[in-house]
């Protein structure tokens, strides 16, 4: 299938359209095809997850296992995790026939009655959150089912770090006693939150100490990220100068995500047998900001006006250091009681993040619309 657009922003499509990552995907195969589990960290929208389809769509992985991903991102609790594991599991076993599914659903006791079926006959996950009575009694049946499934299978699981927060307080517990006991089953925990993730597996009082294989992903090299995207414009009757990509990768520093979106609105703006130049970055850019700011403004709206001031002031900054320190509390009008208490709620909402001290706007694009306000 040939994309009207080459530049992938959402989901996997094919290996023709996956950028590099040749030695990433040998390596994770090897350490999943010779009994390990792994842990996948780096910051979000750098690939994890387009990396774990990638693998899937591998010959060594597709023909010999069935594979499961999940995201738990916006999961709050035991409960649902449960839920999207379950209906992930059902949803890529409803197409591959009747005896495959069935055996799934055969191990569900306690959801069977709530699961039904369409008009031919296949079954649908129209279950409610509160079809789960006792969440680790269906994560039992599940596990029962990947143990004893024809294939071995693969489970991956999306933003795990999550479940530190799971107001049940063992819930690492309970999958890790479920997790060393799996022969037929390995798992991939794919984290964007790097000291969560160190936490939950680097950590001697934490139950998924020493369990895993640990693994991260850094940018994708620029040369091969140029030869990807000229290769992909002459496709299609196109060209795109070098520079042009070197001045795309380096703005988002590599961040997968980024790069493609800008790739995407600038494979728009070039006309058949026309080159794409550098000029064109900046008009490719906006377009991108432009098409978010309804959903930019619904973002800001959001927020109490003191976790408005603050995103404000760290967007201002860039990359803010010290953020409790008199120059920055001054250069922005602020307390230190209303930084420490508006940065709280801006990181679990996801508008900021923080490596090692230093805080910027999590979207890029979003703090370019905030800088243009």
């Amino acid at each position: 299938m040939k994309m009207a657009n080459p530049f992938i922003t959402q989901g996997y499509i094919a290996p023709h359209y996956f950028c590099d990552r040749v030695e990433e995907t040998e390596r994770l195969i090897s350490l999943i095809a010779n009994g390990n589990n792994v842990a996948l960290i780096s910051p979000r929208r750098l690939g994890k997850t387009g990396l774990i389809y990638h693998c899937f769509e591998q010959a060594a992985i597709k023909d010999d296992y069935y594979t499961f991903i999940v995201d738990i991102y916006a999961t709050k609790n035991l409960q649902e995790l449960v839920f999207y594991l379950g209906k992930s599991i059902l949803g890529t076993l409803k197409p591959r026939g009747r005896r495959v599914w069935e055996r799934f659903i055969n191990t569900l006791g306690s959801l069977r009655s709530s699961i039904s079926f369409d008009i031919n006959g296949l079954p649908e996950w129209g279950l409610g959150m509160g079809d789960i009575k006792v969440p680790q009694a269906t994560l039992d049946e599940i596990f029962t089912y990947l143990e004893e499934a024809d294939k071995p299978c693969i489970v991956a699981i999306d933003e795990f770090q999550v479940i530190a927060d799971y107001p049940e307080g063992n819930v690492e517990a309970i999958l890790r006693t479920h997790i060393q006991k799996c022969k037929n089953t390995r798992f991939i925990y794919a984290g964007s939150r790097r000291h969560m993730m160190a936490e939950i597996f680097a950590s001697p009082s934490r139950p998924f100490y020493q369990s895993t294989s640990m693994m991260t992903l850094n940018p994708i090299d620029m040369e091969r990220y140029v030869e990807f995207a000229q290769n992909l414009f002459r496709e299609y009757h196109k060209d795109i100068a070098k520079e042009t990509i070197i001045d795309v990768y380096q703005r988002y520093e590599g961040v997968t995500w980024y790069v493609q979106s800008v790739l995407n609105a600038l494979f728009i703006l070039t006309k058949t047998n026309e080159v794409c130049l550098s000029e064109m970055v900046e008009t490719a850019i906006q377009q991108v900001v432009s098409q978010q700011s309804f959903v930019y403004s619904a973002l800001l709206y959001q927020l109490p006006p003191k976790q408005k001031e603050v995103l404000m002031a760290i967007c201002k900054d860039g990359k803010a250091t010290n953020i409790t320190s008199q120059p920055f509390l001054q250069r922005h009008h602020l307390t230190a009681s209303t930084v420490q208490a508006a940065v709280k709620g801006l990181m679990e909402k996801d508008f900021i993040t923080q490596e090692l001290g230093t805080y910027s706007v999590y979207d890029q694009f979003f703090a370019l619309w905030l800088m243009q306000l």
